[in-house]
């Protein structure tokens, strides 16, 4: 079996089984107590084995993977401790990524490939104007208009508004205030510069799943730095990510060891403001992509930062140090003692409060499936350097990486704001009609009546019998004879 290395409890080795690696896990503990060497040791344990990872780099700091440790007295004290004979510092097979293509090669996805949902969350869209998103998605599949960039979506709505009324017998009413509300948002989003996230050429997930010429899995780290700030860009790009390696990849049922393991770091940023409809659909690819040799572990300060119907799905679990200040932060120690199978050896809610850095509970998934009881273990050290690469170093890894000059100049192809604008132009404006000149009284060939003549018609209404109409037109034949 393989076996990822963590560290080792009372002399005995604690691994991480590659089989059960796929029923995902979780990372925990307060700032400062080696949450982040924790990943990076298990990151190049699954490397090793062959696995490809994906990680956010939150704090900038895992770069280092790429090389070589250069090992000081406290970690070479630890190799000691640890009894690891064959200790050798190496480097990685790493691709280095960023949104914003900066600090690595840039990521990109078209507006139709993060879909109405994500993409509502990240607009912020209340709950009618996230169903006139909807709608113009739906539009845009029926008029056979691509999404691709921000652009594509502001031409679609403005199209959307001037059109509503031919509009609304299918689609519903598409009101003018969603419709601009949805623009606004769009440029509050261009404004926080998500706007690059969005285009071609889009990433393909191939290039997150490789290995290398050694059969050693390749390391990705995402630079997620700029994206602090931007807490909700962040959330929506690794959700992204998840439900694309949902829908795509093929069932694999067990295997002997993952296809991916994905690294999700500060996991509250994106529980904390995520929508029920967002939050089911997490629960829902946690649950199920499993099945597809996907691995997600969840890094975070609190385990309460996630959600009790994700934290049920995280079967292996590495908790550092908490600590016990508040009220709050003692209930919280009590919860975190909870999650583990208990072990009658160790008082778990005491340990977790005198942990030291590099110390963790751990306790991981069996060739069965079940937890193991938990142990105080001392975490390895890696590999690799602790600490990011130098510019120089990060410039001369890119000018390195397979993937140069693949993902570096944005494509912009035919789409809907190049179609609505065609369509625009090749429809004439029609100018509005000129009002009709009043209509000239109707005349009989002759001048208007007299006073006398209108006096004499008026007595022709007025008098009734057949013998007055006769006398009052032998009168007025006398007078109009003599006229002609």
């Amino acid at each position: 079996m393989t076996m990822i290395p963590i560290g080792a409890a009372d002399g005995a080795p604690v691994n991480l089984l590659a089989a059960m690696a796929n029923r995902h896990g979780l990372i925990a503990g307060a700032t400062g107590t080696g949450k982040t060497v924790t990943l990076q040791t298990l990151a190049e344990g699954f490397s090793r084995a062959g696995v490809p990872v994906f990680l956010a780099d939150v704090k900038g700091d895992l770069s280092g993977l790429a090389q070589p440790a250069q090992p000081g007295k406290r970690v070479l004290e630890r190799v000691a401790q640890l009894g690891i004979g064959d200790y050798q510092p190496g480097g990685n097979p790493l691709l280095l990524w960023d949104v914003f293509g900066q600090a690595g090669h840039p990521v990109r996805a078209t507006v139709s490939d993060l879909g109405p949902l994500l993409l509502a969350n990240l607009l912020q869209l209340n709950d009618t104007q996230t169903g006139v998103l909807y709608a113009a998605f739906r539009i845009a599949d029926d008029e056979g208009l691509l999404l691709l960039d921000l652009k594509d979506l502001r031409s679609l709505l403005l199209w959307m508004g001037d059109n509503a009324r031919r509009l609304r017998g299918r689609y519903g009413n598409l009101s003018g205030a969603s419709l601009a509300a949805i623009q606004r948002q769009l440029l509050v989003l261009e404004a926080d510069g998500a706007e690059q996230f969005f285009g071609e050429p889009a990433l393909n997930l191939d290039d997150l799943m490789r290995c290398d010429f050694s059969g050693q899995g390749v390391i990705s780290v995402l630079d997620a730095t700029a994206l602090m700030p931007r807490p909700r860009v962040y959330a929506t790009f690794l959700l992204w990510l998840l439900a694309e390696l949902f829908e795509r990849l093929p069932e694999v049922g067990d295997a002997d060891r993952p296809r991916l393991v994905f690294f999700f770091d500060e996991a509250h940023l994106l529980f904390d403001s995520a929508p029920k409809a967002l939050l089911e659909q997490v629960e829902q690819v946690v649950r199920l992509i499993r099945s597809k040799g996907v691995g997600v572990y969840f890094v975070s300060q609190n385990p309460q930062d996630v959600p009790d119907a994700v934290l049920g799905q995280l079967g292996n679990r590495v908790q550092h140090a908490l600590r016990a200040f508040t009220p709050r932060d003692r209930a919280a120690v009590r919860a975190a003692a909870q999650n583990f199978r208990a072990n009658p050896g160790l008082d778990v809610e005491t340990a977790l409060t005198e942990l030291a850095v590099g110390e963790a509970l751990v306790s991981v998934l069996d060739p069965r499936g079940m937890p193991t009881p938990v142990v105080r273990t001392l975490v390895r050290p890696p590999y690799s350097r602790i600490g990011p690469l130098t510019a120089q170093e990060r410039a001369e890894h890119l000018a390195r990486s397979p993937l140069a000059g693949r993902y570096d100049t944005a494509v912009d192809r035919e789409s809907a704001h190049e179609l609505l604008a065609a369509r625009a132009a090749a429809t004439p404006t029609q100018p509005e009609p000129k009002p009709e000149p009043a209509a000239a009284p109707a005349r009989r060939g002759r001048e208007p009546d007299t006073l006398l003549e209108t006096t004499a018609k008026s007595a022709l209404r007025a008098i009734g019998g057949q013998l007055g109409r006769q006398l009052v037109r032998g009168v007025l034949g006398a007078l109009l004879g003599g006229r002609r």
